[in-house]
């Protein structure tokens, strides 16, 4: 058997060989899974360069697919853990990839593990082209998990990856959830025309590097700038003076005197405002939170 890292073998197949490719393999990719499998050399070139890889690096992949990306990370001396969901390809990964040392893989739903028991004790890179259709609730397994990737490149749909990054002005819950404990950018867009099959919408490559200092960190008060994002986000197009007043059932009195303290005026609307602006609102009004009760749902 050839060598699986060698230097023909860490290319991507063009978009024809990998069709003959998969049909040697009896595979086909599954829409359910979001399986396009990456057939652009720059473009995995530039996840590769934006993973900052070091010899002995530990790194979480997932979807690995037909280990594409996988030989990059191993050829870059990481050790990778690869969880792979489908079966197919989890047989075909084992038998290119299972004797190649440091490589481990993992036949399961990433969202069924926790991150922590993949490199246990240990900081890690999460470094994958993940399922798009799984992207925000990976998100949070990983970035709320006990011990978050120190770096995570992720290839993603190109309208996530800047709903992830946006500055205020266009912010979400999504956005404050990851800006609070990561400085998010989006690194490169990617086109269609990279992969095979093509998927419906563009990508782009989005880097995570985990800040030391969160501006919430985790416990109550983390939970509580959460509650009252949600609640914002939940009238994005209302004014935050009639969406927070709705979902919280509170007296307009409080609110405005949270708004003053805060510098916020209370016609803005959600998307306006910075991770600083909801993490002050939220120490506000937090202490009500228990004689209000439930948020609307």
């Amino acid at each position: 058997m050839s060598d699986p890292l060698a230097a023909d073998r860490l290319v991507p197949p063009t978009p024809g060989q990998l069709r003959r490719l998969l049909a040697a393999e009896q595979l086909r990719p599954r829409k359910a899974l979001s399986q396009n499998f990456l057939t652009d050399p720059a473009v995995l070139d530039t996840i590769v360069n934006a993973a900052e890889l070091a010899p002995g690096d530990r790194v979480v992949e997932i979807g690995p697919g037909l280990g594409v990306l996988t030989r990059r990370l191993l050829a870059a001396g990481a050790a990778v853990v690869a969880i792979e969901l489908d079966a197919r390809l989890a047989a075909y990964l084992r038998r290119e990839l299972g004797e190649v040392p440091h490589f481990d893989l993992i036949e399961a739903d990433a969202l069924s593990l926790h991150p922590r028991d993949c490199f246990p004790g240990e900081s890690f890179k999460l470094v994958a082209n993940i399922p798009y259709h799984v992207t925000s609730p990976l998100l949070h397994a990983f970035l709320e998990g006990e011990r978050p990737p120190e770096l995570t490149v992720l290839l993603v749909q190109r309208e996530v990856a800047e709903r992830v990054a946006a500055p205020p002005g266009r912010m979400s819950y999504l956005s404050v959830f990851v800006q609070n404990v990561t400085d998010a950018e989006v690194v490169a867009r990617v086109p269609a025309s990279a992969f095979e099959p093509p998927p419906e919408v563009e990508s782009a490559i989005l880097r995570l590097r985990r800040r030391l200092d969160p501006t919430v960190p985790p416990g109550p008060g983390r939970e509580d700038l959460y509650r009252i994002v949600q609640a914002g986000f939940r009238h994005r197009r209302k004014q935050l003076h009639n969406g927070l007043g709705r979902e919280l059932a509170v007296d307009r009195e409080i609110l405005s005197a949270a708004f003053a303290a805060c510098g916020i005026v209370p016609d803005r609307r959600p998307q306006t405002l910075s991770l600083l602006e909801w993490t002050c609102l939220a120490g506000h009004l937090a202490p009500l939170l228990p004689v209000m009760g439930e948020l609307g749902r």
